[in-house]
């Protein structure tokens, strides 16, 4: 795998500029960044923000400055983003950034340790490979290798070449009908029920919705009181019925930690469905996809459902995953996407079984 990666390390390009960097965005994100750079005995030289979020404020010692303050200061200089970016008017303006100045941001995992690399790659060289052997298409072969190449690098050029619209994925891939059992893992407010009743025109078998955050699961009634046939449950998906604990985040997730003092129970798909059939399974659980995939053996060797599962979670998802799926159904045929976001969050692999094989 590591011969399709061309780019070098987007911390070595860092390491290597004599330009000032400068950080735009706060919080966690830019947290992670800038510790990796001080680990490296990179300096940063400012950090700006979006002009409604500049209030005169200090982020790690240095005031929070406006682009155009940046601009007048410097001549030239190198922004390293550090916020996630989905609406179709921010992407836009990360692509106007990225022609007036070098413009990276550097791939740090939602969940886990460790860097996103080139020695990474190598070192897990042949599960790369094995992964994308498994893909069954080429634009989905080719958008894996442009994520690898976005991670390393932290270059946006390359997921705003291989984008793709998810209504294009549900009607190329998944195609939705009108009798589906969906079950959603990670459902936040049903979110991605809408979007596939959308695509259905409201028409569903039945859906069983998991989510195990508290706060999310009563968005989650409130944004579902009107559908009928569908069952809720306030549960982390796991590889069996267990208590978990949670670390509290910002934004809408909360974090699978030892140390978090919030407890969820626990269970797997398996346990939850208790031999019941459904047809589509999704995933998104901040980085317990593999764990889940363990604890519905049982069900995906029995119904086969399609599969939606996100793969941006931690560094392993882009090879465990689909390396998992395999292992558990060989017959699925295994597509990859990503979706309008920077960083590579919505990333995801999509899976069905193709029809001319027997089950």
């Amino acid at each position: 795998m590591i011969e399709k990666i061309h780019e070098k390390n987007v911390w070595d390009s860092l390491i290597k500029t004599t330009l000032p960097i400068v950080i735009y965005g706060m919080g966690n994100g830019a947290d992670m960044i800038i510790e990796k750079l001080q680990s490296l005995g990179v300096d940063f030289a400012d950090i700006f923000a979006s002009d409604k979020f500049v209030r005169g404020h200090s982020f790690h010692g240095k005031k929070v400055l406006k682009y155009s303050e940046v601009q007048e200061k410097y001549n030239d200089f190198v922004i390293v983003m550090a916020f996630a970016v989905h609406d179709k008017k921010m992407l836009a303006r990360v692509k106007e950034l990225s022609k007036e100045h070098t413009l990276y941001f550097p791939d740090v995992p939602v969940v886990g340790d460790g860097i996103f690399s080139r020695e990474y790659i190598k070192e897990h060289d042949s599960e790369f490979d094995k992964a994308y052997s498994l893909l069954s298409d080429e634009k989905s072969r080719q958008s894996y290798i442009d994520v690898l190449n976005f991670k390393v690098s932290g270059k946006t050029e390359y997921l705003f070449k291989c984008e793709r619209e998810k209504e294009k994925i549900y009607s190329d891939y998944l195609r939705p009908g009108d009798n589906e059992i969906i079950m959603d893992l990670g459902a936040y407010d049903g979110d991605t029920i809408r979007e596939l009743l959308n695509v259905t025109d409201n028409k569903y078998q039945k859906i069983y919705a998991v989510e195990a955050d508290e706060k999310n699961f009563k968005k989650l009634f409130d944004k579902t009181s009107e559908l009928s046939r569908i069952e809720r449950f306030n549960l982390a998906a796991w590889d069996k019925k267990e208590t978990l604990f949670f670390e509290k985040k910002k934004g809408r997730n909360s974090k699978l930690s030892s140390s978090g003092k919030i407890k969820v129970d626990a269970n797997s798909v398996d346990g939850i469905l208790k031999g019941e059939e459904i047809t589509l399974l999704k995933m998104d659980i901040e980085g317990s996809e593999e764990k889940a995939l363990d604890g519905a053996v049982k069900t995906i060797k029995t119904f086969r459902p399609k599969l939606y599962v996100c793969a941006y979670h931690r560094n392993s998802d882009l090879f465990a995953l689909p390396l998992k799926i395999s292992s558990i159904c060989r017959d699925y045929r295994i597509y990859f996407a990503h979706h309008p976001y920077v960083p590579a969050w919505e990333s995801n692999f999509y899976c069905c079984i193709d029809s001319s094989v027997n089950p």
